[in-house]
């Protein structure tokens, strides 16, 4: 199966996320050990175990099972360390690289940064400014990846 985007993370700004994604039609998996589900279960938003590994576009995860994805967002807590990140580029001086959450990874993004756009984007009551804008700019890279790979 392939998904148009996976969001690492359960709490209130991953979950805003995939709702976000699943409103402009996007296929979307929430990778969380266990959280506030219903809504958006009922709404066709799949949960999985946590996210192990990837390469390209194949994410693998704690369970041993893969899934074909074309964005990642990683909402993982406001915290400030991110020296789990090994992807080239995306993390100097310790500080994620990117702009509004958009790193230049294609199909990488974060949500819940301090400063990420505005002294909010680290207040649980403004992140949906980010959360929204960042689910803007995935729906339009989902729609040009597939108008280029349609022909």
């Amino acid at each position: 199966m392939r998904l148009d985007a996976v969001v690492v993370g359960g709490g209130q700004a991953g979950l805003a996320m995939a709702w976000h994604l699943h409103r402009r039609g996007l296929r979307v998996v929430v990778l969380d050990a266990g959280t506030s589900r219903g809504r958006l279960e009922r709404a066709g938003v799949r949960f999985r175990p946590r996210l192990k590994d990837g390469e390209g576009r194949t994410a693998r995860y704690a369970d041993g099972g893969t899934l074909e994805v074309g964005a990642v967002v990683w909402a993982t807590g406001f915290r400030s360390d991110h020296s789990w990140v090994h992807v080239p580029g995306v993390v100097a001086g310790g500080r994620v690289v990117h702009r509004r959450g958009v790193t230049d990874v294609p199909g990488l993004y974060f949500l819940g940064l301090s400063w990420q756009h505005t002294r909010g984007s680290a207040l649980l009551g403004f992140v949906k400014d980010d959360t929204a804008y960042l689910a803007d700019r995935i729906a339009e890279r989902q729609q040009a990846t597939t108008a280029a790979d349609s022909g």
